[in-house]
């Protein structure tokens, strides 16, 4: 069983000036507001107040850094994950807007030490115009040294019909609830084996 035995915020940076330096494989988590970012996080890791949501959506606008040990039978792997602004609902000045977007894109461009993409949808409405904008540009910039897992979050809201719906539209689709552990596992094994390159199993 692959755990996440450690996991510590290191720090937050609002330009690209502040960010750490590429010394680690990095998980970028990417989402819209309010797609449940931060509570995801905490359940991956296991610590309840590990990142800290705000209860305006889009009122963050900080790239947050977590540094996290993997232990896998007896061994220790160690990584990053990064909390990045959600976009979508941000109550700012155009002028702020486009700064923010552009930092955030400068960083997801740039960042080398980003092995893999974890972009995550709101189950419930899974096919929203900015989703698939935010999907097209990830697949856009993407590298060869990266990867792009999609997770389905706040699956414990869907009734069993939404469920085949969703299934059919999205056969191999990965669904996630921070509140019921549904699919926290089955995330936890596909960040890592992306990130080390280990054969799944």
């Amino acid at each position: 069983m692959i755990i996440i035995k450690e996991a510590t915020f290191i720090k937050s940076a609002q330009t690209m000036d502040q960010v750490l330096a590429d010394d680690r494989s990095e998980v970028a988590f990417i989402g819209r507001s309010n797609v449940g970012k931060s509570s995801l996080i905490n359940a991956l890791t296991n610590r309840k107040g590990l990142a800290k949501s705000s209860s305006t959506p889009g009122k963050t606008r900080l790239i947050n850094f977590f540094d996290i040990k993997f232990k896998k039978d007896e061994e220790d792997f160690n990584a990053r994950l990064v909390d990045l602004p959600g976009f979508g609902y941000a109550r700012v000045s155009k002028s702020m807007k486009h700064e923010w977007q552009r930092n955030l894109t400068q960083f997801i461009k740039e960042r080398a030490s980003i092995r893999l993409f974890v972009h995550l949808v709101d189950s419930r409405h899974p096919d929203l115009e900015i989703d698939k904008e935010v999907s097209s540009y990830i697949h856009e910039i993407c590298r060869p040294d990266q990867k792009i897992l999609v997770l389905f979050t706040k699956a414990d809201k869907l009734k069993q019909k939404d469920i085949s719906v969703l299934k059919k539209i999205y056969p191999n689709c990965m669904m996630v609830s921070s509140s019921n552990g549904k699919g926290i596992q089955k995330a936890i094994d596909s960040i890592f084996y992306s990130l080390f390159g280990f054969n799944d199993g």
